[in-house]
């Protein structure tokens, strides 16, 4: 059986409830391209609100980095990955989360438990050491010496802002040596794999930097699926497991290459570039390829996958991304349905893609020879290199190859240097990007949160009942939100609406919430951005007469505390979609 088959009819027997996995892109969330973690979509509730279906939640959620973006290539890094994650909101804690993380380990999975070890928290100047969970693991027989206490830069987590919630939590490794596990557990030694964390939100750390005990804690937990199955198989290489066995088959096949060292890095990346591709366009976010925000990483992974391609000696215009792509709709289409809904969207898009880029391959081809005839000396120099990179797309692989081919040397490690400088510039923005909603509900992300259903509304009213939310981004500065409408709004459009809007906030509505089925919520015309995303019983967000909505939240209580609307901008997103830029003054 799947593995996460397994995971979630275990905790389904432990009284927790099935989420549908959300959207790859986050919802509401400026610190976030796509959703980095299992943890992220549930924000609202480890923050305090109620979730319609209770206090144990279990689900695999959708993920996508792109900090290790240079890394895909090697055995263990993907842009997509899936996360097991089981939640207590304000219900169990630490000893009912370590005793069945213990179960489903050595229970479920029949790991012996003379191939586990556990770190935990050894506490610092305002924490005490976590010898509750220390205790716990004793208790059910994992031995002292495979339980090390260490810093909280690896066994506590949060808050993500200057202050919130917070706490330690206790880590789970597997011995993947060939010899047998040593008695004494070394932390230092990589053949100990971390496969499973679990966060105890315990504490609230105040603006005075004082820590102290929350009312409601919460339990957090994740596992990649991709590393436990890799345990599980005994392999070393992520790639080699049953996750990905077909597709690096199709590979091989397609290519007339063995997956070997000398092959390793471009079937990797290929297999894994279009894994994530196929799961972006196939998600209801309806993210298509662009120069901007998650359409540049999508419209990148494409053209990276096409690159690596002829590095192997396959055809780039050949079909072999829409093969690879139908072979992965059919092997995930049963835990994520959008991708067989969304079936010929993610072909099409992939076969516009292919044939925009190979333009773009031929014009770096002849950028290239330009350099071969221009220069004076026998190496391309570190700026020509990195230029053919940062334009065109060339990884430094296919221009040493190509140079060689001319009888020329390549300036790599001045090269290397500025990649390095691209990288942490890179990783600089990734930083903002990617630290995490909890610091994001402030006061103004809950006005413009709440201002977004009320532009919906009037935007409805303006333009007519087509128009539905794409998407949207909030910041404490401003807004910007998506809908679907295939032309420009005129000035007086756009008049109008801000004075809807406007005259909504005016009209002193209560915003009030209401538990019902999802069925019912449908029958009573509330609207949703990815319906299907939503759980059987679902939070309905009503403002008066105006607005009725599914939503997570955050929200005011009246309209009148959200001040002036003021439209600053309206503009084209994307094909039949319209974006405009807002603030409250």
């Amino acid at each position: 059986m799947n593995i996460k088959d397994l995971y979630i009819d275990f905790f389904l027997e432990k009284d927790h409830k099935l989420i549908n996995s959300a959207s790859i892109i986050p919802e509401n969330d400026p610190t976030s391209l796509f959703n980095t973690a299992g943890m992220q979509p549930l924000i609202p509730y480890l923050m305090g609100e109620n979730h319609p279906l209770g206090t144990r939640l279990v689900n695999y959620q959708k993920c996508f980095r792109t900090n290790d973006l240079d890394s895909i290539g090697d055995p263990t890094h993907h842009t997509f990955f899936e996360m097991l994650g089981n939640w207590s909101l304000g219900d169990y804690f630490k000893k009912e989360s370590i005793s069945w993380s213990f179960e489903f380990l050595t229970k479920r999975l029949n790991i012996p438990i003379q191939q586990l070890a556990v770190t935990v928290f050894k506490g610092n100047d305002f924490v005490e050491p976590d010898d509750e969970s220390a205790n716990i693991w004793m208790s059910l027989g994992m031995p002292r010496e495979r339980i090390a206490y260490l810093s909280e830069e690896d066994n506590w987590w949060g808050p993500a802002g200057e202050s919130g919630p917070c706490g330690p939590d206790t880590e789970i490794f597997y011995w993947v040596g060939k010899e047998k596990a040593p008695i004494i557990f070394n932390p230092e030694d990589n053949r100990w794999v971390e496969i499973w964390n679990n966060v105890f939100m315990e504490y609230n750390k105040k603006p005075d930097g004082t820590f102290i005990p929350l009312e409601k804690k919460n339990v957090d937990t994740g596992m990649g699926v991709e590393r436990i199955t890799a345990v599980l198989e005994g392999v070393d290489d992520n790639y080699k497991t049953s996750i990905w066995k077909e597709v690096i088959e199709a590979i091989e096949r397609i290519s007339q290459k063995p997956y070997n060292e000398e092959n390793y890095k471009a079937m990797r990346i290929i297999a894994d570039h279009i894994r994530a591709v196929v799961i972006i366009l196939g998600d209801y976010a309806n993210i298509v390829p662009s120069n901007i925000d998650q359409g540049y990483i999508l419209r990148r992974l494409i053209r990276r996958s096409i690159r690596y391609s002829r590095v192997l000696g396959i055809d780039i215009n050949s079909d072999f991304g829409i093969e690879l792509a139908q072979i992965i709709i059919d092997k995930y289409k049963k835990y994520y349905p959008e991708l067989e809904v969304n079936r010929n969207q993610i072909i099409n898009v992939l076969t516009s893609e292919k044939n925009k880029f190979s333009k773009t391959i031929e014009k770096a081809l002849k950028e290239f020879e330009k350099i071969i005839n221009t220069i004076e000396s026998d190496t391309i120099d570190a700026a020509l290199a990195f230029k053919l990179y940062d334009t065109y797309g060339f990884p430094i692989e296919l221009t040493m190859e190509m140079a060689e081919e001319h009888d020329l040397k390549v300036d790599v490690e001045g090269y290397l240097k500025k990649f390095k400088e691209h990288q942490e510039k890179s990783r600089a923005g990734a930083i903002q990007k990617f630290r995490g909603g909890l610091s994001s509900h402030g006061e103004m992300d809950t006005k413009y949160h709440t201002a977004t259903h009320l532009l919906n509304a009037a935007l409805k009213e303006v333009l007519g009942e087509h128009v539905h939310q794409k998407g949207s981004n909030i910041t404490p500065e401003r807004m910007r939100f998506d809908f679907s409408h295939d032309a420009k709004m005129t000035p007086e459009e756009i008049k109008k609406t801000e004075d809807l809007v406007n005259q909504y906030i005016n009209g002193c509505y209560e915003v009030t919430k209401t538990e019902m089925t999802k069925d019912e919520a449908l029958s009573i015309g509330a609207e949703a951005m990815f319906i299907d995303k939503y759980s059987d019983i679902v939070n309905v967000y009503q403002i008066g007469k105006v607005s009725k909505e599914l939503c997570g939240g955050p929200h005011v209580k009246n309209t009148n505390e959200l001040g002036h609307f003021k439209i600053i901008k309206e503009e084209a997103s994307s094909a039949g979609v319209r974006r405009i830029k807002a603030i409250l003054e």
